[in-house]
């Protein structure tokens, strides 16, 4: 026979209905019903099962309802913010004056030589992905002339433009 799982007891299993069927949010809305579940005998399997979590989430959402409290089973997605950038403004700055100067090879500035110079800079190893989408953030974009055809002659080819007929 399945071990069944201990919840304290922050709120009724009728509270906790009512919260399920009352609630606004869909990521709230489904922790109330898995609790809710678990509060009227279900196994976490069972719950597993009809609510298509894993069981492993069902655990960690029951030990932070057990520690917390309802206020625990909101979405808390909202309150994380992510990872700190990984250039602060002036290291930005500092990337914009290089980006305008040459590269160091005297090519032309890509994804490796940025993330190069930026390892330098910071100390840390910095991807060549990361050193592309630095240059794709900043506008920076390859500015070369098109090639013309060496037998090129202006005067047969403002001649043409002004005979076209446009159809």
């Amino acid at each position: 026979m399945p071990k069944k799982v201990q919840l304290e007891p922050h709120l009724s299993v009728q509270e906790l209905y009512t919260r399920y069927r009352t609630s606004s949010g869909l990521v709230e809305r489904s922790h109330y019903q898995i609790i809710w579940l678990l509060a009227s005998g279900h196994t976490p399997l069972a719950v597993s099962q009809v609510t298509g979590y894993s069981r492993i989430w069902i655990y960690q959402l029951l030990r932070r309802y057990n520690q917390l409290g309802a206020g625990a089973l909101s979405d808390r997605r909202s309150s994380n913010r992510g990872q700190p950038p990984q250039l602060n403004d002036l290291q930005r700055a500092q990337l914009w004056q290089v980006l305008s100067g040459p590269a160091p090879d005297g090519g032309l500035w890509n994804g490796r030589k940025v993330a190069d110079w930026l390892s330098e800079s910071t100390g840390e190893q910095i991807s060549r992905h990361r050193g592309w989408e630095y240059l794709r953030e900043m506008g920076y974009r390859l500015k070369v002339p098109r090639p013309q055809h060496q037998e090129t002659d202006l005067s047969q080819q403002q001649q043409w433009k002004k005979n076209f007929i446009s159809s």
